[in-house]
């Protein structure tokens, strides 16, 4: 069995502390987990300083601008998933900052160019993927679990394939 870091977070506590947030989540405040819309409403946003009138014609932006013309919960929860993060990770005594990490370093060498525009376009790649299966993984994976729903469970299934596959030919196997 491979030992922990002593610095890093037990997962099943982790994953019990996810699940008392997500139940929080819906009772206090009525909604799901998801991350996925904050992207594009973002994007709108900052297209919206530049150019108003071409936001305006596009539906796709249109139909989140509508509910809510500003940052909303949603964008809160994916600035307190990074801020989360970074906290607990200083706290652990686990932080980092490496812009190439020591398996990547291994397998392609440590140019930290060729590192940044891979996982670019690996989370261009993700979040279109996202926005096509009409959330990401915390939407359909947590939440959709949560709910006993299908979708959440066929969706979870494929982003963990996906993965896999994409690990594999990334590691050639290792």
């Amino acid at each position: 069995m491979r030992k922990r870091d002593p610095g890093s977070w037990s997962p099943y506590l982790a994953g019990a502390l996810s699940g008392l947030l997500l139940v929080l989540s819906v009772w206090i405040a009525g909604k799901y987990f998801g991350a996925s819309t904050s992207f594009v409403r973002t994007a709108g946003l900052i297209e919206q300083t530049v150019a108003p009138d071409h936001v305006a014609g596009l539906s796709y932006f249109m139909k989140y601008f509508q509910k809510n013309p500003g940052i909303d919960w949603q964008w809160m929860f994916v600035l307190g998933i990074f801020l989360g993060s970074f906290f607990s990770a200083n706290a652990s005594g686990s932080f980092l900052w490496t812009p190439v990490p020591d398996s990547w370093r291994e397998r392609f060498g440590p140019g930290a160019g060729k590192r940044g525009v891979t996982a670019f376009l690996g989370g261009a790649v993700a979040l279109f993927g996202a926005r096509l299966a009409g959330g990401c993984p915390s939407g359909h994976g947590l939440s959709g679990l949560a709910q006993m729903a299908a979708s959440g469970y066929l969706a979870l299934i494929m982003f963990f394939v996906g993965g896999l596959v994409v690990a594999r030919l990334l590691y050639k196997g290792r």
